[in-house]
């Protein structure tokens, strides 16, 4: 075989090793109770706040405390913890995406993603004919 044979074949199967290891490590939008069975496996979950609930968060005493309850695409609520600051504009957020896993009844929250209402607000035209 040519040396350029083994250079594409090198190529070809560094490729094939990348795709494997990141298939390998994908999460899946999930709901709290599929996380709570499969407690340790990392989870995409969609919900919104649960706004009857307080939210959690005291930057003077611990800045990298943050918790929250949440209510998935289910319907059933679960409390969320991150520990980092709280998102910005949280309080105001449409819909929230929480991914990490399940851990002593608590959701752990690696990464919390969260959809804000648009600040740009469709005003009605009045179309006048003359």
């Amino acid at each position: 075989m040519k040396r350029t044979h083994f250079i594409l074949l090198g190529i070809i199967a560094v490729a094939i090793a990348v795709i494997i290891s990141t298939a390998g490590d994908a999460s899946s939008y999930e709901n709290f109770s599929i996380a709570k069975n499969n407690s340790g496996n990392e989870y995409h979950i969609v919900g919104t706040l649960a706004k009857s609930k307080p939210l959690v968060y005291d930057p003077i005493k611990d800045p990298n405390f943050f918790s929250f309850h949440m209510i998935d695409s289910q319907g059933e609520q679960c409390q969320v913890v991150y520990h980092d600051n709280m998102p910005q504009d949280f309080e105001r957020s449409e819909q929230v995406v929480v991914v990490g896993q399940y851990e002593n009844n608590i959701f752990e929250a690696k990464t919390i993603l969260t959809k804000c209402p648009s600040k740009y607000v469709e005003k009605e035209i009045k179309i006048t004919s003359n």
